[in-house]
């Protein structure tokens, strides 16, 4: 099991046990020091109180169960207008949007993909770019997000 993972399985259940939506989370283990971002939400939205509430809450689970050798920094944020896509039915809920994603290796020579999203199922999403349609797989997917769109 990947530190990522764990990290998953460590904070999703206490997030939700709080009434909040656990949207995911980013590990970056390359900075220095290391970065766990995790994202929340709630029907009546975020605010800074929450982020610090959840934050207190996080920072316990992980003091306790300690994921993450060494030093590393707790940030937690709302999704934001670029949600951040992390499971197949955040794809299937953004069908019709225009969204950003960057593979975690190229494919063709080709690591970012822009478009509109066409399709998602449970292991694949179909995009339109370049006036091409191109079908990637979710796990191949590093990062992605939608792009929000100011003129709906």
């Amino acid at each position: 099991m990947t530190v990522e993972q764990k990290l998953n399985e460590l904070v999703a259940p206490t997030i939700t046990a709080m009434q909040y939506e656990f949207v995911g989370l980013e590990y970056l283990s390359g900075a220095k020091p290391i970065v766990l971002r995790i994202y929340i939400d709630h029907e009546d939205g975020i605010n800074v109180d929450d982020c610090a509430l959840v934050s207190r809450q996080i920072s316990a689970v992980l003091d306790v169960e300690d994921p993450i050798k060494g030093e590393y920094n707790l940030e937690v944020s709302s999704p934001g207008l670029n949600k951040p896509l992390f499971r197949a039915e955040h794809y299937q809920s953004c069908i019709g949007e225009r969204i950003q994603l960057k593979l975690r290796f190229p494919i063709e020579g080709r690591r970012k993909y822009t478009g509109q999203l066409l399709a998602a199922d449970d292991q694949t999403i179909e995009m339109q770019v370049d006036n091409q349609s191109v079908e990637l797989k979710i796990v191949d997917i590093e990062k992605a997000n939608m792009i929000f769109n100011h003129k709906k």
